[in-house]
């Protein structure tokens, strides 16, 4: 089954595609290979999910955040390839966690961006390496920040027309 198909068996509601917040790229294609900068937890109002866990929130807080993040970046990937459909796998995610010193389950908070994208593209593309590191804060308090790589189908024509 495609992503897109899976998407939409999924009701998954993509938040808008999340404007850049410095001087960078959102998404770097080089070759087959999609690098999607840092994102945050979106929402489809365009606010943002805040908050420290262990102070804020809680680790189930933590886990929506995530899965949160995940949709931004498949909303950003869409955006730039036109279809999710070009994703052949997962490579790598990192995700940061904005939270306590003294809070050690940063890979279970991760795991709402992981899931999303096993529920995606599957157990064997959808789930790739990971890091996932605690953080004593994040811009502007935002609970997580996942960035990740993907491997596409090449040549990926994109939304915009042309090849990248």
């Amino acid at each position: 089954m495609s992503a897109e198909s899976r998407l939409a068996e999924l009701r998954l509601q993509l938040p808008p595609v999340p404007k850049p917040a410095g001087v960078y790229k959102p998404v770097v294609v080089l070759g087959n290979m999609a690098y999607v900068s840092g994102h945050g937890p979106v929402k489809p109002d365009k606010t943002m999910i805040t908050g420290r866990i262990g102070v804020d929130t809680d680790l189930e807080g933590g886990i929506q955040s995530a899965r949160q993040t995940g949709l931004a970046i498949l909303a950003t990937l869409r955006e730039y390839l036109g279809s999710l459909d070009h994703v052949v796998r997962v490579v790598k995610v990192l995700g940061m966690v904005n939270c306590t010193p003294d809070f050690k389950q940063q890979p279970l908070v991760i795991n709402g961006c992981s899931e999303l994208f096993r529920d995606i593209w599957g157990e064997d593309h959808g789930v790739g390496a990971r890091s996932a590191v605690g953080m004593g804060s994040l811009p502007g308090n935002i609970t997580t920040e996942i960035e990740a790589i993907f491997e596409l189908s090449s040549p990926v024509e994109t939304k915009a027309g042309g090849v990248r």
